[in-house]
């Protein structure tokens, strides 16, 4: 008894030793779920075995075994860097995906999604082809993402283009941006039905409308009957737009919001 008590005075734990056990322990477990069902796996398994060889070797007089351990641990990280280069390469990008870096590097991936959902619009309309894109904002468009055709792929105007080709699976439906990314395409969206809408609007126009009047998104629409851009917004659409007007519109509506945050974040700095 008289030793455990020395041993708890002895180790007080702060809320420093706290935190920094937390911390390990959260890397602990990212790291097994970035390795479950990998090649890496085993090699987890393979330093766990060394391990109780050392312990072994060091209890008992084995000293051949403890040298030949000793050798091995020398080379083993640079064995495991060249045979598990792709399982580092896939940890590292998971490990920049996570909530804090993505909200450090947001600004610049919206921006390169903007610039390519433009130039996708411009192709799109030129050659006469429907399309429409819908981004989401604060309220979730997990319903529709789950209706269509999970994606998740960097947003480039090559892909839309690809995916609203007529002789493709994926044209008929909408493609959902979340989180500057591709979420999903060949999504249904709710129609828009009422008497003040324009006769000529089509479907793709009546889902943007309806999207954004159940929403807060924001919906790009490419006709193609007229080859013309359209822009949708609280139940609104705005039409025709240039591409250069669309990229405008877009960069005011997405990111003047966080624009504003980061100036008043300054302001109280200051």
């Amino acid at each position: 008894m008289n030793a455990i008590t020395a041993l708890l005075e002895r180790t007080r734990l702060t809320p420093w030793d706290v935190l920094d056990i937390l911390i390990v322990s959260l890397l602990i477990y990212e790291c097994l779920k970035i390795i479950r069902g990998t090649r890496a796996m085993q090699l987890v398994f393979g330093m766990v075995v060394l391990l109780v060889l050392v312990y072994v070797t060091q209890t008992f007089p084995l000293q051949t075994v403890g040298w030949l351990i000793r050798s091995v641990l020398v080379y083993l990280p640079f064995a495991a860097i060249v045979l598990f280069q792709a399982d580092i390469r896939r940890a590292l990008a998971h490990l920049g995906r996570a909530p804090v870096f993505r909200i450090l590097g947001r600004t610049q991936r919206a921006t390169e999604a903007i610039e390519e959902v433009a130039t996708a619009a411009e192709i799109l309309a030129k050659d006469r082809v429907g399309a429409i894109i819908v981004f989401e904002r604060e309220i979730g468009l997990r319903n529709y993402i789950e209706n269509g055709i999970p994606v998740d792929a960097t947003v480039s105007y090559d892909l839309l283009t690809t995916i609203f080709q007529p002789k493709t699976l994926l044209h008929d439906g909408a493609v959902i941006i979340s989180e500057d990314r591709v979420a999903a395409a060949a999504c249904f969206l709710p129609l828009a039905v009422g008497t003040h809408l324009d006769r000529v609007l089509g479907a793709r126009h009546r889902a943007a409308i309806g999207v954004t009047e159940e929403t807060d998104a924001i919906a790009v629409i490419v006709s193609e009957e007229r080859g013309e851009i359209a822009l949708a917004r609280h139940g609104k659409i705005e039409r025709p737009l240039t591409a250069p007007d669309l990229r405008r519109q877009l960069f005011r509506l997405l990111l003047q919001r966080q624009s504003d945050d980061t100036a008043r974040a300054v302001e109280v700095d200051a």
